[in-house]
C-alpha cells in the first residue's frame, strides 16, 4: 500500500522503523537533531522512490542503505568530518575489550560511538557494521585508502583508551 502512496501505510511504515533508522543516522552524524534530519530526509526519498525496492522483506535494509548514504551526504555537505591524529597513545592491550560485566555492566555500543571523535566513527561505522573494504570506503568519503586504513586502527586504539579509562574510573570508585 505504500507503493501506492498511501498516506497512512507510509506514516505506518515511518513509525516502525524511524527509531533504528534514527539510531543508525546518530551512529554516523553524532548530533541528535542533526539526525533527525537526515532520517526525514531519508524517508521523504524513500517513500519517492519506493518503486525500487523490490520487496518488502528487503525494505529496511534499503532504507538503511539510504539513511546510511544520506548521513555520509549529510556529513560532507556541512563538512563535519574531521579526522584526528591519535597523537601517542601506547599500544594497549586487546584483553582491555573482553567483557567485564563487573565493569562495564549494561554496555551499549551507541554511547560509546556518541562519544568517539567524528572521523574515527565513520570509518569504523563503514568498516564494522556496513562490512566496507577500505577502497569503498575512501571512495564514499573521498579519502585515501590509507587514510581510512589508519582513522580504523586509531578508532580501535580510542576504543580501548575508552574501556582502559572507564575502567580505571570503576577501579576508582570502588
Amino acid at each position: 500500500m505504500a507503493k501506492s502512496r498511501n498516506r497512512l501505510a507510509q506514516k505506518d511504515i515511518y513509525e516502525r522503523f524511524s527509531g533504528r533508522m534514527l539510531a543508525v543516522a546518530k551512529s554516523y552524524v553524532g548530533h541528535t537533531p542533526d539526525a533527525e534530519d537526515v532520517v526525514v530526509t531519508s524517508f521523504c526519498k524513500a517513500f519517492s522512490r519506493i518503486e525500487d525496492c523490490r520487496d518488502a522483506a528487503g525494505f529496511a535494509f534499503w532504507l538503511r542503505k539510504i539513511v546510511v548514504n544520506d548521513a555520509i551526504s549529510f556529513i560532507r555537505k556541512n563538512k563535519n568530518l574531521l579526522y584526528h591524529d591519535a597523537g601517542s597513545i601506547e599500544e594497549l592491550s586487546a584483553d582491555l575489550l573482553e567483557e567485564d560485566e563487573e565493569f562495564f555492566p549494561g554496555f551499549e555500543v551507541e554511547h560509546v560511538l556518541a562519544e568517539m571523535p567524528m572521523g574515527y566513527k565513520v570509518v569504523f561505522n563503514l568498516y564494522v557494521f556496513e562490512d566496507k573494504k577500505h577502497h569503498e570506503i575512501a571512495e564514499i568519503l573521498n579519502i585515501s585508502e590509507g587514510t581510512s586504513k589508519s582513522q580504523l586502527s586509531k578508532s580501535k586504539k580510542w576504543l580501548v583508551e575508552y574501556f582502559k579509562q572507564k575502567k580505571n574510573e570503576k577501579l576508582i570508585k570502588k
